[in-house]
């Protein structure tokens, strides 16, 4: 897969990576970087660095930049990286946004000011600052419960008109509607042909491609990128071909479920690293001000996630290993 700004494509199943870290709270860069290349190997088409999911608040900007660049520089144009551009001021989001383009990464992901909370005009002024501090193609995040500021379809719709390479939109909203308001807008042209929607909550997949998403930002893909994929082919597979295909779907769906709304909880961070502990892909350490799991909700965690792996296993999706037969470093 080429990832010039020009010609990689904005689809499929795309990983927010987690940030593993080492027992004295420094990144775990070799550690980070095998695991990205892991789950492209299983079967994921690209890798977002550094957003809510893998801790970039936390983060320095030394310790991104070196994300991105060791990434970029393992996966050797195998699959887009995308790095997340956070920052409290606009001005320290377009530096990111040029650190991430110097770094070799194929794109940017744009979130709005981590900490002023102010009206949808400057929202919007950040997010076309930082699309034009570089010409990296950008997804735009719209995550309104974490960061405040709400696009709505039409100004998602007017920013991709005005500025060529915003090219994909994150929808974190947690409501289809606004996918498909979005993609009504995308058919009817108002708003670019090629503007690409992803599903931003792993809760939503099925119902998201069927109101026109191409992508998805996925997050419990860290510790099941081959399941997560196969729910996404089904997803496609059931909007043109037979009956059995949506029964198929909803199978799957209903069996991942459980792990996937971990995503979509205040402490998925946690969650979502604990599940990869379990199979053998990570461990569960967070950077503070982030908290390891109360003991009660980190073995409800588990309960439910050797279920929903011997629930999928039944179905026959692959779930990367068998290690969930047996102790477990997460579990001692």
């Amino acid at each position: 897969m080429t990832t010039s700004a020009q010609s990689f494509k904005w689809s499929g199943v795309m990983p927010a990576i987690t940030t593993q870290l080492t027992a004295s709270d420094d990144v775990d860069f070799s550690a980070v970087v095998r695991h990205a290349v892991w789950m492209i190997d299983e079967g994921c088409d690209g890798i977002v660095i550094g957003g809510s999911l893998g801790e970039g608040q936390s983060l320095t900007t030394d310790e991104k930049v070196e994300l991105w660049r060791s990434i970029s520089a393992a996966l050797l144009g195998r699959a887009p990286v995308i790095a997340a551009i956070g920052a409290a001021s606009t001005h320290g989001a377009c530096l990111l946004a040029q650190y991430a383009a110097n770094a070799g990464c194929a794109g940017l992901m744009a979130l709005p000011p981590y900490v002023h909370s102010g009206d949808e005009r400057e929202a919007i002024a950040h997010i076309e600052s930082v699309a034009r501090a570089t010409n990296l193609p950008v997804m735009v995040y719209n995550n309104p419960q974490a960061y405040r500021a709400d696009f709505s379809a039409a100004s998602l719709a007017a920013m991709a008109m005005r500025r060529s390479n915003i090219r994909a939109v994150k929808d974190s909203t947690g409501d289809v509607r606004r996918i498909a308001q979005l993609a009504e807008l995308v058919r009817s042209g108002d708003a670019p042909s090629d503007l690409a929607i992803f599903v931003g909550l792993d809760d939503v997949v099925p119902s998201g491609v069927a109101a026109g998403a191409r992508g998805w930002i996925a997050g419990l893909a860290n510790a099941l990128p081959a399941a997560s994929v196969e729910l996404w082919k089904l997803a496609l597979a059931a909007q043109t071909d037979s009956q059995a295909a949506s029964i198929r779907v909803a199978e799957v769906d209903s069996a991942f479920l459980p792990l996937l709304l971990m995503d979509t909880l205040p402490d998925f961070v946690q969650r979502i690293k604990l599940v990869q502990a379990f199979v053998g892909r990570g461990d569960e350490r967070v950077r503070a001000p982030r908290l390891a799991l109360d003991p009660d909700v980190r073995d409800a965690c588990i309960q439910i996630t050797r279920t929903a792996l011997e629930r999928l296993a039944q179905l026959g999706i692959s779930t990367s290993s068998s290690m969930f037969n047996g102790k477990k470093s997460s579990e001692r």
